[in-house]
């Protein structure tokens, strides 16, 4: 048993040494004690053992260990939740404010995210089938914001706490009326969609709603996909830079969302008249982008398996000439929002639209 504890001990104290040399916030519990004098306890969990007996248990307790870890610092840290910097109110850079955007036949609720300082335009974003407004947003806000950008976080209907039902043509007024009521406020705005928020934003772009940029991310020309397609999903979700989420969440809210994210590809919750799947075959995506003239973006992950190199392929084709296309290797349908090259890419040529900037 003394061994056992010992190995726990070195585990802790290492794992702790190195989520404070990656800057893993959501991964430390002992914030208080210095690196030095932490890493000072190895020597004294060692004294008097014997190697061969601790080297064999020392191998079983790494994943106990790192169980360990992860709960301490999510109660240690229980706070560090990335949603709440979508939270209404007046934060360090930003205000927030909790709106309903009037529509016919019921209201668009959204999150208005005006950064402090200048502000050179605005963005509507439309999240995907089955999401919400905030639903992993945290860092496409953190992107436009850190740019001087105001960002409309909307819930499309049938969708979080639209009142209004999943209908067509009727969607396609989440993408009109958050960009009218952003155009009362701002000069230059933009329109993001993220799968189907993608398919709605081109089409309602290519039927003449103006945008002075529009950026598409992972956007489907059809629907289809199963089991298999899902559980490739969620093997994707053990690419390594997807660690630099401890950064700014515990295990705890990690795991959370990334269970509910997988369960709403699963089967989204969604009031509607019309599936998904029919839905965004009637956006006709292949058929809406040769009518887009606005600059237009497109960002698809290499590792996606809801939208696939072959689909990513057919959009590229059917892109007008102004379009740009980015393929991110390493990022799936459900991580592409969170990709900091994916989000670097989509901030730095926001700006450059709005402003005619370089990149930044």
């Amino acid at each position: 048993m003394m061994i056992i504890i010992r190995s726990l001990i070195i585990w802790l104290v290492l794992l702790e040494a190195f989520a404070r040399r990656r800057q893993w916030h959501g991964l430390t519990w002992l914030a208080g004690l210095p690196t030095a004098l932490l890493v000072g306890l190895v020597p004294l969990a060692l004294f008097g053992v014997r190697w061969k007996p601790l080297a064999a248990r020392f191998a079983l307790m790494s994943l106990p260990a790192l169980a360990v870890q992860a709960g301490l610092a999510s109660m240690r840290n229980w706070r560090l939740n990335p949603l709440r910097q979508l939270h209404p109110g007046t934060h360090a850079d930003r205000t927030i404010e909790r709106v309903d955007i009037v529509m016919p036949n019921g209201s668009m609720p959204a999150l208005y995210i005006v950064p402090h300082g200048q502000i050179i335009g605005a963005v509507v974003v439309l999240h995907g089938s089955g999401c919400d407004k905030t639903y992993y947003a945290w860092r496409l806000a953190e992107t436009f914001v850190s740019r001087g950008i105001a960002t409309l976080l909307v819930d499309l209907d049938g969708h979080g706490e639209s009142p209004r039902i999943q209908r067509f043509p009727d969607m396609l007024e989440n993408a009109t009326d958050g960009v009218a009521w952003l155009r009362e406020r701002h000069i230059r705005v933009g329109l993001v969609g993220v799968s189907l928020g993608g398919c709605l934003a081109a089409r309602a772009v290519a039927d003449g709603l103006h945008v002075d940029g529009l950026a598409l991310l992972e956007t489907p020309p059809y629907l289809q996909f199963g089991r298999e397609h899902m559980l490739r999903e969620a093997r994707a979700l053990t690419e390594p830079f997807l660690l630099g989420l401890f950064g700014e969440s515990t295990a705890y809210h990690l795991g959370y969302t990334i269970y509910d994210l997988i369960r709403v590809q699963g089967g989204p919750r969604i009031r509607c008249e019309i599936g998904t799947v029919d839905l965004i075959a009637a956006l006709d995506l292949a058929g809406s982008l040769p009518r887009i003239g606005a600059p237009l973006l497109l960002i698809y992950g290499g590792r996606d398996a809801i939208v696939r190199r072959d689909q990513a392929a057919i959009v590229r084709r059917a892109a007008p000439t102004q379009a740009e296309f980015d393929l991110i290797a390493e990022a799936s349908h459900l991580s592409l929002t969170l990709h900091p090259q994916a989000l670097a890419r989509l901030g730095g040529w926001m700006r450059e639209v709005i402003t005619g900037e370089d990149r930044a």
